[in-house]
Parts: C-alpha cells; structure tokens; sequence
C-alpha cells in the first residue's frame, strides 16, 4: 500500500511512498524492489539535488499529517552488486541504480557508504535518533544489508 502523488517537473513524475509502522510489514530489499515492479514502478533513483529536496518534503508532509510515522529508513534504488573489489576506494564507484539511471547523484551520510556487507542503500528516516558526526539521521543514505528490512 501507500499514496501516489505526481508531479510534472521530474523525469520520474510520480511517485508511491510506502511506509509501515508495523515492523512485521517491512521487508528486505529485493522485495522492496519486486513490490515496485509489481506495481508497475522502480525503487526510486534519485538523480538531483532538487528531486532530493522533493522526497525529503514529501516525507516531511507525511511526518506532520498525524500519521505517526516514527523511526524507519526507505529503501532507494540504489546498489551495490556483488562483482568487483568492494575494496574502500573503489567501493563508492560500484553503486549503480536499480532501474539503470546513470545518475551520478550521490547524499551519502558522513562515512558512507561503509561497504562490506552492506550492499542496499537506504534513505535514513530516524527523526528520533541522537545526531551522529554528520548530523540528524534524516534523509542522507546509508548502505545497509539488503536483507534488512525497512
């Protein structure tokens, strides 16, 4: 489930925010990724800073409606697969957007992404979360273990 809203300034005009409170709906990144397709979508690829800002209003909007919408990241198209060095330099390199947008947009939190094991990418959405060295856990990106699930 989740609300569609489109707008017409964007390459990818509309878009379906999926939020559950109940931890029990919240899946992993492979079915994140199906559930869109199903739907006739992609996870989402962002390609700029404006259509950043976009997605961070959305979720704005959707925290002050009275939801209550608590702590829990999205997942984003973005990916790491598992061919090639996931060494420390050359781990950034080997993100690529799910639905093959060749954007080189990146909002990634200080530190990021750590690589590893962590090979899905998520939007952070930790309103209540301390700050950490790059500030609020809010809408920067963090890779994560795709069988994590938000």
């Amino acid at each position: 489930s989740g609300q569609k809203v489109c707008y017409g300034a964007f390459k990818h005009s509309c878009y379906k925010l999926a939020y559950f409170q109940d931890l029990s709906r919240r899946v992993g990144f492979q079915e994140a990724r199906q559930a869109c397709e199903i739907d006739g979508g992609a996870l989402l690829s962002l390609e700029s800073e404006s259509e950043q800002q976009l997605i961070e209003n959305m979720l704005q909007n959707l925290t002050k409606s009275g939801s209550g919408i608590s702590d829990g990241d999205f997942w984003i198209g973005l990916w790491r697969s598992g061919d090639g060095p996931a060494t420390s330099s050359a781990c950034p390199d080997l993100y690529q957007w799910a639905d093959g947008s060749m954007s080189p947009f990146r909002n990634w939190y200080t530190d990021e992404p750590s690589c590893g094991s962590e090979a899905c990418v998520v939007m952070y959405h930790q309103p209540t979360a301390n700050p950490g060295l790059g500030g609020p856990y809010l809408y920067q990106w963090n890779d994560d273990r795709c069988n994590m699930k938000h």
